[in-house]
């Protein structure tokens, strides 16, 4: 397995509206997407791009408030009521190949592939199995920007 790009990093918080004002108002985010449920994984997320220098991709950073307090993000805030990091996302190019190697090289894969907030297949490995990180891998999206 070979490092994909930092797509972005999962940030929880008990209010997506806060955190958006938090982050235009204190850290100067320009473009932030309109929040959108995702059911199929009890959450509810928003993107902020963060700027480059070169004008490529940036990493974004994921807003994601539990749609219910009995969520596994739900269940993650109530040690942590503020917030914070909760994951880190690396693209790979396909992401059966990827589950695969993560599969051989015994990394405990929590749940089934399924469809992320970018449309794309994505699948979380075990904090415990990757230095103490939730880490979400995603399939590259595919068009435009990308």
């Amino acid at each position: 397995m070979k490092l994909g790009r930092l797509n972005h990093i999962g940030v929880a918080t008990p209010s997506i509206a806060a955190s958006i004002a938090h982050y235009r108002d204190v850290m100067g985010a320009t473009y932030i997407t309109e929040p959108f449920d995702l059911p199929e994984q009890g959450v509810r997320v928003c993107f902020i791009d963060t700027p480059t220098m070169s004008g490529m991709d940036g990493t974004q950073i994921e807003l994601i408030e539990p749609l219910a307090p009995d969520t596994p993000v739900g269940k993650w805030l109530e040690n942590k009521p503020y917030g914070g990091q909760h994951h880190l996302c690396f693209e790979v190019p396909d992401i059966e190949i990827a589950r695969g190697e993560f599969e051989a090289l015994g990394k405990r894969i929590l749940g089934p592939t399924r469809i992320g907030a970018h449309g794309t297949p994505i699948f979380f490995l075990h904090p415990k199995d990757m230095e103490g990180i939730l880490t979400e891998i995603m399939e590259t999206p595919k068009g435009e920007g990308h």
